[in-house]
């Protein structure tokens, strides 16, 4: 199930997810310049948890081990493995980001998709302590998202390509079953990979991805709450309706 567009209009432009979408395709173009050299620059500035667990038991005081610990789970949000990666974080995000940006506003927006992506990294390191590869990609922050607009606009709709085998459908759904879906699919792959000797997720960060979105959605839940007590009651008790309208 691929999603490509939803029927939910906006009433601002989208400017920091074109920004996010515009940082991450010119870090990728940066990545195909460097070549060879590429693995060294996921080393320094993906999320490496072995590397975070070993500071955090040898905790330094020194400013550049610090930095150089923890700045990953910022940079990381901006590094791609391949085309496909890319190409599908920032599809997701196009499609879900916009309504979030409208209904949180720009700097909340920001904000929101970065502490979901750090969130995610630590969730992942806290699920894979001894693994020694770089985690990059945007996904766990736009997870976060997903998770968010699941419970702001579950009644909006979202068409979705279905690949089956020649065939490829196109069919509308609802944002609750297209996002719940997602998230099954993540949470079983992800505890198959947890129960596995092997690597059974295939190098995908799935607990950063369950992370983020079980984040996003008690983000999103406490944000609503937040806006109540504004006396702002266009959300109903909490989270709006999301009648796509």
């Amino acid at each position: 199930m691929i999603p490509f567009k939803d029927n939910n209009p906006t009433q601002t432009y989208p400017y920091v997810t074109i920004a996010i979408i515009g940082l991450n395709v010119m870090a990728f173009i940066y990545e195909i310049a460097l070549g060879g050299a590429v693995e060294d620059l996921f080393f320094r500035y993906g999320v490496v948890p072995v590397k975070v667990m070993f500071f955090l038991c040898s905790p330094s005081l020194a400013p550049e081990d610090i930095i150089d610990t923890f700045l990953p789970f910022l940079t990381s949000m901006f590094l791609h493995g391949g085309p496909i990666h890319i190409l599908g974080n920032m599809l997701y995000l196009w499609v879900f980001g916009d309504n979030m940006e409208d209904r949180l506003g720009h700097l909340k927006y920001l904000g929101f998709y970065l502490l979901c992506g750090i969130v995610a990294s630590a969730i992942h390191v806290a699920a894979n302590p001894a693994v020694g590869i770089p985690c990059i990609g945007a996904s766990g922050a736009i997870a976060g998202l997903l998770g968010a607009y699941m419970i702001t606009f579950p009644r909006a709709r979202v068409l979705c390509i279905i690949p089956l085998g020649f065939f490829w459908p196109i069919v509308e759904l609802p944002a609750v079953a297209v996002l719940g879906f997602w998230f099954v699919i993540q949470f079983f792959s992800g505890a198959a990979a947890f129960t596995s000797t092997t690597d059974a997720g295939g190098g995908v960060a799935w607990w950063a991805h369950i992370g983020g979105f079980v984040f996003g959605i008690a983000l999103m839940l406490i944000l609503s709450k937040v806006r109540i007590s504004g006396i702002k009651t266009r959300w109903y008790g909490g989270i709006d309706p999301g009648d796509g309208s």
